[in-house]
């Protein structure tokens, strides 16, 4: 069971950071921080700008914690965090990945959850140091990821229609 967890951490997490640093950095062909403000204030997210910075900060710490097996279980919920604003202020309703859908999101979201609850396992930092997020922590955390997501779903309803007919 160990080997699995960490095949999935390992896996989604390092992903997921690869997308964050194509938001912060412009690395592996992202648009950086300019860039992907610039696509989130076209969505509606205002300000633009700090939603650039916490999608990717979310999917970079989040990713790179959840691949280390450390602080567990912030990565997953940072991961979930990205993943649920994915699909529902990017993705929905669309499925399919090649027509823009939320497949990857939420499958990225099921393996995060699925860890989270399972926890690291054995091949974690966790595991090596003895360290875990304690309990309370990790609750104001998924309060806080929670309300997050109700404040983009907030956004969404509230901006105003476009004319461009692929979103």
């Amino acid at each position: 069971m160990d080997i699995s967890l960490l095949i999935l951490r390992l896996v989604i997490g390092l992903f997921v950071a690869g997308h964050g640093t194509q938001k912060l950095f412009g690395w592996f062909e992202g648009h950086g921080l300019k860039g992907t403000a610039g696509w989130l204030g076209s969505m509606g997210l205002r300000p633009a700008g700090v939603w650039a910075f916490l999608a990717g900060l979310a999917e970079f710490g989040g990713g790179v914690l959840f691949a280390l097996g450390l602080a567990s279980p912030l990565g997953a919920l940072g991961i979930s965090a990205a993943m649920v604003v994915a699909i529902t202020g990017v993705h929905w309703p669309k499925v399919w990945a090649a027509k823009g859908g939320f497949e990857l999101p939420l499958i990225n979201l099921a393996v995060a959850a699925a860890v989270g609850i399972a926890g690291p396992g054995g091949f974690s930092l966790d595991q090596q140091f003895g360290t875990a997020l304690p309990g309370p922590a990790a609750r104001v955390v998924t309060v806080l990821v929670v309300l997050g997501w109700l404040a983009v779903l907030t956004m969404k309803a509230v901006r105003p229609a476009t004319n461009n007919p692929s979103h």
